[in-house]
């Protein structure tokens, strides 16, 4: 029995971002040397709050969370889901900003693996793997955010909701949308209440969104990502 549950954890760890291409060898060696903290959350409980320092890497193992980022200054918050295996916020463990940008919600029961800052620096300085997962990690996410300052205030409103919506959505994640006041959407996309509900209006027809006074879901990223390519 405990065997199973040793091998069980070991192909949970294996699939993880960030662990993937480490040997069975140098996995079972870490998890006899540093705490490996296994959490489960019920249905609607907080993993943790944006705002809240980052002081642990966390990965969601069973599963799925629920993000929600809130917009500074405006009542607006985009919410998304995520679901296993991955890796939460990894980009604020280092860095000027340590904090969480987003509040982190279980949806549903979900398993939590969390590591402290200074036992992951031990990891990865542990083998070069480790090391160029997170450099790849870092990497990616910083190439694609640097695009949202230089193009979202340029183009059609259509166009600056795409730039927000894919530079601030996570790979693989789902049930994208937002909930707002409309006077602080128009400000965020630098348009009137009439042009933005003109532009809402032609992609709810098209089938990529759908949207009321307060909230609006994506339902096809990759056509609105598009829609001003076509």
């Amino acid at each position: 029995m405990i065997r199973q549950a040793m091998n069980s954890m070991y192909q949970q760890l294996m699939q993880l971002p960030l662990f993937q291409g480490v040997s069975t060898e140098k996995i079972t060696a870490l998890v006899e040397k540093l705490p490996f903290h296994f959490l489960k959350f019920r249905n609607g409980e907080q993993v943790f709050a944006a705002g809240d320092p980052c002081t642990h890497i966390k990965f969601i193992v069973s599963g799925q969370v629920r993000l929600e980022t809130p917009f500074p200054k405006l009542r607006i918050t985009m919410h998304q889901t995520v679901s296993n295996p991955h890796v939460l916020a990894a980009e604020y463990l280092f860095g000027r900003d340590t904090a969480y940008p987003y509040t982190a919600i279980s949806d549903g029961a979900c398993g939590i693996l969390q590591l402290r800052k200074s036992d992951y620096i031990k990891m990865i300085t542990s083998d070069k793997v480790f090391l160029f997962n997170i450099l790849n990690y870092l990497s990616s996410g910083s190439q694609r955010s640097l695009l949202m300052p230089l193009t979202v205030k340029d183009g059609s409103v259509a166009e600056r909701l795409a730039m927000i919506v894919d530079n601030l959505s996570i790979s693989g994640a789902t049930n994208i949308g937002f909930r707002y006041k409309q006077k602080d959407l128009c400000t965020l996309l630098g348009t009137q209440r009439t042009t933005l509900v003109s532009m809402l209006d032609r992609l709810s027809d098209q089938g990529i969104v759908e949207y009321d006074s307060n909230e609006l879901k994506i339902l096809d990223l990759q056509g609105l990502i598009n829609v001003n390519n076509d």
